[in-house]
């Protein structure tokens, strides 16, 4: 299992850890559900309420242990959406927001790469 250096660019910096491609393709995966727990949050039923959507939790073990969450129910649209990532290990731990949109481009950009 070959790991290569995945860049999280941050609201206010980046973030780079080691990372598998399979994971990356798992967390890309789980980042697609989201999307579609999105656009069905943001969709009125009959009676004018929003259907409640389930939460995305990934999580990923290795190096470091990353933790991405979103609540889908909060966000007026998906490209208003933002996660909360947590990533640490014994000496470390960073928690902040990261746009839901750079997220999936960072994603690609590693994917792209780890080819």
């Amino acid at each position: 299992m070959s790991t290569t250096p995945l860049k999280l660019n941050l609201a206010d910096g980046s973030v780079t850890f080691s990372f598998t491609a399979s994971a990356a393709r798992d967390l890309q995966s789980a980042i697609a559900q989201l999307m579609q727990n999105l656009k069905a949050a943001t969709q009125a039923s009959g009676s004018g309420r929003r259907s409640p959507q389930k939460s995305m939790e990934y999580q990923f073990s290795g190096d470091v242990f990353l933790e991405v969450f979103c609540n889908p129910n909060i966000y007026a649209s998906p490209f208003a959406a933002k996660v909360l990532i947590t990533l640490r290990d014994e000496r470390i731990r960073l928690s902040t927001e990261a746009e839901l949109t750079r997220v999936i481009e960072d994603l690609n950009e590693y994917l792209e790469q780890a080819r």
